[in-house]
């Protein structure tokens, strides 16, 4: 399979909402198993479609709670209850912060043969679901932090060190990139939970 290409802030795929799959075939599945696989490579524990530039309502998961999996075309339902914690994205390297989510989530959508899909889960799961449901609407983490967690993270992504940090992903992963779904694309990445890279 492939390894795709991940994009970063600034890149205006990550803020347009993006369309329903239509077409079911080969070439879905073959997406859905590049995506999982790019997903472990850049040590993420989820994966949208804009992240590697495919407007497309779709996204992978895995390494949380031994789940593993996708969904396409996900309806969010959320719960009232809020819970704490910190997350990063492979879109927005080196910086992670504490974000606002709710404790419980469930996404409605269909599986790689247009079958009904319904994920569900409470506490990283459930802020996984949200993280990755809001990437098809051009939302990111950064966009749900308040107070002084969110102008950290705006100064961060002002200054010369995040281009720095994002160059230095992107080194590190280049060699393992075989094809990208749009060109001319810069790769970088951290894990969803504050990672590794």
């Amino acid at each position: 399979m492939a390894i795709l290409t991940v994009r970063t802030v600034g890149d205006p795929v990550l803020r347009s909402e993006c369309e329903e799959i239509t077409v079911f075939d080969d070439d879905l599945k073959k997406l859905i198993v590049d995506m999982l696989e790019t997903m472990y490579e850049v040590n993420g524990v989820g994966l949208a479609g804009p992240q590697i530039g495919i407007n497309k309502k779709i996204f992978t998961f895995g390494n949380i709670d031994g789940r593993e999996g996708y969904i396409i075309n996900p309806v969010l339902e959320t719960g009232d209850e809020d819970q704490e914690g910190g997350e990063g994205c492979l879109s927005v390297p080196g910086i992670s912060s504490d974000t606002p989510r709710k404790n419980w989530a469930r996404v409605t959508g269909v599986d790689a043969d247009n079958k009904p899909l319904v994920l569900e889960g409470e506490g990283l799961f459930a802020r996984m679901l949200q993280h990755e449901t809001d990437h098809l609407y051009g939302t990111l983490f950064i966009d749900r932090l308040v107070g002084e967690e969110r102008k950290e993270a705006m100064r961060a992504i002002r200054k010369a060190d995040f281009e720095n940090v994002s160059a230095a992903v992107h080194s590190e992963r280049a060699s393992a990139v075989s094809s990208a779904f749009g060109a001319g694309v810069v790769p970088s990445g951290s894990a969803f939970g504050g990672g590794k890279r």
